[in-house]
């Protein structure tokens, strides 16, 4: 008998012809919107393996109903959105699909850095307006890249990938993590400080760091107001890592100078979020491993993880606590 397999997104076409082949494969058919809660609690009640994506909460509601599930494969990098404790006490093993992401990741995170700094999408809405009339010396100015400080907080694979593009900008490089990399220094010509430190030196902060407890509203207003009021910051990373409230007055106040946001507590942000009503932020919908290459690997390697551990093999990229 085929194992039963439920996958919370539809995937592309070869992806459930690759899963169909080895189980007997469920799937919510929608692409945009989410499986609704009551369906999902449903569905996993029966299946062996699950493929989810980060905006699918596997809490201890979902696995108290999913008395056959032996692997969850999230179709993600973070996995904040699975309960990886009680599911380790079940025996449920949870994979996600690292490594495969890492340069688009940074590319987009290069991207949100240059735009916020010259101001591009707010130039952009200047000319579609019509408000381009006379040019003037200092009109839509913006913060120089080439040869400034760039503070990256959290140094795994897409740090390291961030900095082979500063690089090429000639910017000096501070990092702040738990663990200091000194062969990482000497390679790519970077320095560790901690993290007020880097906050004050840098004129662009990138958060890079996975969401956890510990680093909940790491960057809050004490943070902020040690920050250069010329400085920029990105995250890329999680909401939840900074406290937007304190984002918002900052920007406000103009306390730092611009920020460029792809991740947000709550996804989606809601239209009437205060942060949207700032001109000196550029907001994106979650988009850092938004290119077909990249998105395609991540199903590839979600469908392999779950294949191998409900085929008796060892998971690619297993979380373990």
């Amino acid at each position: 008998m085929k194992c039963k397999v439920y996958v919370t997104r539809r995937l592309p076409e070869e992806m459930i012809d690759k899963l169909s082949s080895h189980f007997e494969v469920t799937m919510w058919e929608e692409e945009e919107i989410p499986v609704p809660r009551e369906v999902l609690l449903k569905e996993v009640e029966e299946v062996d393996g699950l493929i989810c994506l980060l905006t699918d909460s596997i809490d201890e509601e979902v696995l108290t109903k999913a008395q056959h599930l032996k692997v969850i494969s999230s179709c993600s990098v973070g996995y904040n959105h699975i309960d990886v404790q009680a599911a380790a006490k079940r025996g449920i093993v949870v994979t996600n699909t690292p490594g495969v992401l890492t340069e688009t990741t940074a590319d987009l995170t290069f991207t949100l850095l240059m735009t916020t700094a010259r101001r591009v999408v707010e130039a952009s809405d200047f000319l579609r307006s019509g408000e381009w009339g006379a040019w003037s010396l200092m009109q839509l100015t913006g913060q120089d890249v080439y040869g400034a400080t760039l503070g990256i907080i959290g140094f795994g694979r897409i740090g390291e990938a961030l900095v082979k593009r500063a690089k090429g900008f000639d910017m000096n490089v501070l990092y702040h993590s738990r663990t200091r990399k000194r062969e990482k220094e000497e390679e790519l010509g970077i320095h560790y400080a901690e993290l007020g430190d880097l906050l004050q030196q840098s004129d662009f902060v990138c958060l890079l760091l996975p969401y956890s407890p510990e680093v909940h509203h790491l960057i809050g207003k004490e943070e902020l107001l040690l920050m250069k009021r010329t400085a920029i910051l990105i995250n890329t990373a999680r909401g939840g890592i900074v406290d937007e409230d304190a984002l918002f007055q900052a920007l406000k106040a103009g306390d730092i100078w611009a920020a460029g946001l792809d991740v947000f507590e709550q996804e989606p942000v809601p239209v009437d979020h205060p942060l949207l009503s700032l001109p000196n932020v550029i907001m994106l919908p979650h988009i850092g491993s938004a290119s077909i290459q990249t998105r395609m690997k991540m199903a590839r390697l979600a469908v392999d993880n779950l294949t191998n551990v409900l085929t008796g093999e060892e998971p690619i990229n297993p979380i373990f606590i």
